[in-house]
């Protein structure tokens, strides 16, 4: 072991608790859980018994010894749980998204650094196996010159249902569940686009949030489309990147959060591994070839920010960078309010 483990806290018991980040606390060496928060307090207790149990955030963030919090709450209480996590000394992951408000994220990341602490944005999805592929094609110039980059996170759920990521005014609907992902990957590829274009709607019966976005950024040589919608029941495109060499096409989900949901346990470097029937396809003028995927795993996001604090290394996902996110998710609100093409600042 390099260094002492990195008590770990976990704020809410929900699906992203129990799917996405404690079967990685408790696979990983480096990480060890010491508290949980939630309402659910039997259920923590019977599935954790030798961890303690606090019936409310605050109580966690004031009275835990964790040196890492993990916040998993609904969006809208990110900005105040994380502040309070830092003014007690405690490094912060945050889900995605970061915040609702950009000015909320400004004083997130001036607070971390006024502290000397790691303040992430849980953003996954750069360790997508399927992402990762698009990555080192793009970078090894197997398209050539991307001209055109097209990225979906499509579902069918055409019935609301009654839950907070539905229901809530600040930071609810898909543009705040989906697009963080989407983004995510688009910036960490190609970097801030020069201007946004998106169509932002409710299109359900009964919808009160957002449920379909196309978003269009715009870059000096190609175009990026990101798009999610809930009437998509077939298998769904992921990718399709159009370059001067050829096209990539590639259709279904990364595996990890399927296998997380099974209760396949993140012990061993291959758990994460597509099955090679799904890989993508690479077209070019003398022919197509299956390309495999490459292998993901989201361990190597938790591993960098232990490192982080414990080395200080880089942080695997800064916060300045999930900003950069919440900003272009603000400026697509008003692009699809005012039906215009939208500049981004420099």
């Amino acid at each position: 072991m390099r260094y002492s483990p990195v008590k770990t806290a976990v704020i809410g018991y929900g699906f992203s608790a129990k799917t996405f980040h404690l079967p990685f606390i408790e696979a990983m060496d480096e990480l060890v859980l010491t508290a949980i928060s939630s309402s659910q307090t039997a259920a923590v207790t019977a599935d954790y018994p030798d961890v303690t149990c606090f019936s409310d955030a605050d109580s966690l963030l004031t009275d835990s010894d964790a040196e890492l919090v993990i916040i998993t709450a609904p969006n809208d209480v990110h900005f105040r749980l994380a502040k309070l996590a830092l003014e007690n000394g405690k490094h912060v992951i945050v889900e995605k998204p970061f915040v609702t408000k950009v000015e909320d994220g400004e004083a997130l990341i001036a607070l971390a650094e006024e502290k000397g602490l790691v303040l992430s944005v849980f953003h996954n999805r750069r360790w997508d196996g399927d992402f990762l592929t698009v990555k080192k094609l793009v970078e090894d110039g197997r398209l050539g010159e991307v001209k055109y980059f097209e990225s979906h996170f499509d579902r069918f759920r055409p019935v609301v249902r009654q839950r907070w990521r539905e229901m809530a005014e600040d930071g609810g609907g898909i543009l705040f569940d989906l697009a963080p992902h989407l983004l995510d990957q688009a910036l960490a590829l190609f970097g801030k686009p020069q201007a946004l274009t998106a169509q932002c709607m409710a299109m359900r019966p009964g919808a009160k949030t957002i449920d379909y976005y196309n978003l269009i950024l715009q870059y000096p040589e190609h175009l990026v489309q990101l798009h999610s919608n809930l009437y998509s029941p077939e298998p769904n495109l992921r990718f399709k990147v159009l370059g001067s060499l050829g096209k990539y096409e590639k259709y279904g989900l990364d595996p990890q959060e399927d296998y997380l949901k099974a209760g396949v346990k993140p012990e061993q470097p291959a758990w994460a591994a597509e099955d090679a029937a799904h890989s993508g396809q690479l077209h070019q003028e003398d022919g197509s070839q299956i390309i495999p995927t490459e292998l993901g795993g989201y361990q190597h996001y938790f591993a960098g920010v232990t490192d982080a604090i414990r080395l200080g290394t880089p942080n695997p996902v800064p916060a300045q960078e999930a900003l950069l996110n919440i900003k272009l998710i603000q400026l697509a609100l008003e692009s699809s309010r005012l039906g215009q093409t939208m500049k981004v600042d420099a």
